[in-house]
């Protein structure tokens, strides 16, 4: 009968204690049972090589890993308590997790309880038991940061996922250190030790990719939900990294090695269809709110605008055979000025936003003219969410917001010299810039164009309700 070598008992030794293989007296029955089978298919004139890989054929990748838990489920009481609290905790959470979504759906109530309830399952007793479960399978001291940090990343996620749907403070803030934590702590660690115990160079490279890949995807979660810009860029480097490089090279090589498909490969296919497309999806549907939002709040302010001004334009037409129609068609002409000196500011700001820094465009699809006035075309905006416009024509001290303050002060004045005092000082505030377009920090606050664009439409329609309030003080006081 064939006899292993020395240097083949020690091949085999070697990967039965990478399956990190805890209890010393299993180890060795392991190593003696796993090299008695490979001398018996050596006994049929395979070679150590291709009856080796037989051998571990017929136990399958997680028959080792297996074998152990169920010593340690025989043998270790808190080992058996904690893996019911993991396996009951996790379906309870999960089942809590899915009525609380399908709760919400139908608007039905209980939604809220039922997530909380379900997520502090999942945060503070599936996390913590399978914590334990795991560190009693494996004792690694050299893995023990990977669980660490995975237990705290995960629970963080689950925690201010929860808070945001529920609207608590802090969720923000608790998804951003989610997400630190898991670029900076966990994907390091995940990726070191998957090299630590890989020799196949090509297999290193993916691996890197992966992680980078996975950071990059992350990393754009938390610009969308801070609202911070390059969100977009960050998630289509991702998935473009994950889904055309690495899926693909990870593929090829498996391919090669395994000769049929591992659970491995299915789990790893199936965890990053599951993590990937509903971010994507997310992403996108964040986004289509984030911007449908801004542009159904100027529609609406638009709408706002043609309303008053139409109103305006009226009362001035009903009162032109009246005494009070000069003074009326005066003060028309200031609005109209001073809407002008609005206008220009806005057009300024998008033809700076639609060109490349420091080189603006001239103005032609983005703004229509209307017989009520230029009339923004929101949706033709190449770049809404630039933050320079704001900065160089609307932040306090620039040459446009001085010149705009003055054109305020200076009707204003006007008006307060024509109307009566008490009357005036019911609409005094319509016309003061500071409500409209509020002190902001150059250094940490950033607003956008479609921001700076909102505030501009809401002075308009101050100054128009300004105006036709001035219109009914004069009509009854004359």
């Amino acid at each position: 009968m064939p006899e292993l070598s020395l240097q083949n008992i020690d091949q085999i030794s070697k990967e039965i204690r990478k399956q990190e293989i805890t209890f010393s007296h299993l180890a060795d029955e392991l190593i003696d049972h796993i090299c008695c089978d490979v001398e018996h298919e050596m006994k049929n004139g395979l070679s150590f090589h291709d009856a080796y890989l037989m051998v571990k054929e017929k136990m399958g990748s997680r028959r080792l890993k297996k074998i152990q838990e169920e010593t340690l489920y025989s043998v270790d009481t808190k080992y058996r308590y904690m893996k019911n609290t993991m396996k009951i905790s996790a379906i309870a959470g999960t089942i809590m997790l899915g009525f609380a979504a399908l709760f919400k759906i139908m608007h039905w109530p209980g939604a809220g309880i039922l997530l909380t309830l379900g997520a502090f399952t999942l945060a503070f007793v599936f996390m913590p038991s399978a914590l334990t479960v795991l560190w009693k399978e494996t004792h690694s001291k050299k893995r023990l940061f990977l669980y660490i940090s995975a237990f705290i990343t995960a629970m963080l996620f689950i925690i201010g996922v929860t808070s945001k749907v529920q609207h608590w403070p802090l969720a923000a803030f608790i998804l951003m250190i989610a997400a630190l934590s898991g670029i900076f702590a966990f994907i390091p660690a995940l990726l070191a030790s998957k090299l630590k115990d890989q020799e196949n160079r090509s297999k290193k490279t993916v691996y890197i990719l992966g992680a980078v890949g996975l950071a990059l995807y992350i990393l754009a979660l938390l610009c969308k939900i801070q609202h911070w810009p390059g969100a977009s860029l960050f998630i289509a480097c991702g998935v473009i990294i994950i889904f055309f490089v690495v899926f693909p090279w990870y593929t090829r090589i498996t391919w090669k090695e395994d000769k049929n498909v591992s659970a491995k490969f299915i789990f790893i296919v199936v965890g990053s269809l599951a993590l990937v497309i509903p971010g994507v999806l997310l992403n996108l549907s964040l986004q289509r709110d984030y911007d449908a939002s801004y542009y159904r709040e100027q529609s609406e302010q638009q709408a706002m605008f043609d309303y008053k001004f139409a109103e305006n334009r009226l009362f001035i037409n009903s009162c032109s055979d009246t005494a009070v129609s000069p003074v009326l068609a005066d003060i028309n002409t200031k609005t109209n000025d001073l809407l002008k000196v609005i206008d220009g500011i806005e057009a300024k700001m998008i033809s700076e936003s639609e060109g490349k820094p420091g080189v603006p465009v001239a103005i032609t699809r983005q703004i229509k003219e209307t017989e009520n006035g230029p009339e923004i075309q929101f949706h033709s905006l190449l770049r809404p969410f630039q933050n320079a416009p704001f900065r160089d024509f609307l932040q306090d001290g620039t040459d446009s917001r001085t010149e705009l303050n003055a054109a305020l002060k200076e009707y204003s004045d006007y008006l307060s010299g024509l109307i009566p005092r008490e009357n005036f000082n019911n609409y005094e505030d319509l016309l003061d810039p500071s409500y409209y377009l509020p002190d902001f920090d150059p250094e940490t606050d950033k607003v956008s164009l479609m921001s700076g664009l909102h505030m501009l439409e809401l002075l308009k329609n101050g100054i128009l309700t300004a105006e036709s309030q001035s219109f009914s003080a004069i009509s009854k006081h004359q």
